[in-house]
């Protein structure tokens, strides 16, 4: 399994969440299943899983959405790792992230929680907080608007608009770090494009 990645896209279930801020993990998630043409498959982790590949003779991704709402995301992803026997140095979850500007992206590696429920549960189901995390910024609430009620609305038209190459680039972050580091990711998507 030295070539296997688990990959979590965390998010809330039910058409209702799926537009949300706070979903655009599972949006991301959802991407790397169309480049990999692989199909969501219930698991009896409480997830829905979907496999492959997505270029020739890259690394294999098994990506997982879990059923649960992300605050509850933790019990799955621990099942997911024992069921295919990976160590949680290979998983990366993908997450929103209210302290990074929208249309960015911070990867890193371990670490705590940052005050994101989803991320707290999966390090307190797991036991450590040693695996990787592609942040997908989100951005702050305008004006005094509760941070919960932000990302729990979807995006707004202006956002909609950028939101296709943030999620590309969420999708291409997974790739880099499963087939050539994590180091490899932060150097192209921790730089800034030139002005």
């Amino acid at each position: 399994m030295d070539d296997h990645w688990l990959v979590v896209g965390l998010g809330n279930p039910g058409p209702g969440y799926a537009g949300n801020r706070h979903n655009v993990g599972q949006m991301a998630l959802a991407l790397l299943a169309d480049r990999a043409s692989a199909t969501f498959k219930n698991h009896k982790a409480n997830a829905a899983v979907a496999s492959g590949r997505s270029f020739a003779a890259g690394p294999q991704l098994l990506l997982a959405k879990p059923n649960t709402f992300m605050n509850v995301s933790g019990a799955p992803v621990a099942a997911l790792l024992r069921f295919y026997k990976l160590s949680p140095d290979r998983l990366i979850v993908l997450h929103d992230e209210l302290d990074i500007p929208f249309d960015s992206l911070r990867l890193k590696f371990g670490g705590g929680h940052g005050g994101h429920n989803g991320i707290r549960d999966i390090i307190d189901a797991i036991g450590t907080g040693d695996f990787t995390r592609v942040r997908i910024g989100v951005g702050r609430p305008p004006g005094r608007q509760n941070a919960a009620d932000f990302v729990l609305h979807d995006f707004g038209s202006a956002e909609r608009a950028t939101l296709p190459t943030l999620l590309e680039d969420a999708a291409d972050a997974v790739e880099l770090i499963a087939s050539q580091g994590l180091t490899a990711a932060q150097l192209k998507f921790h730089t800034a494009p030139p002005a």
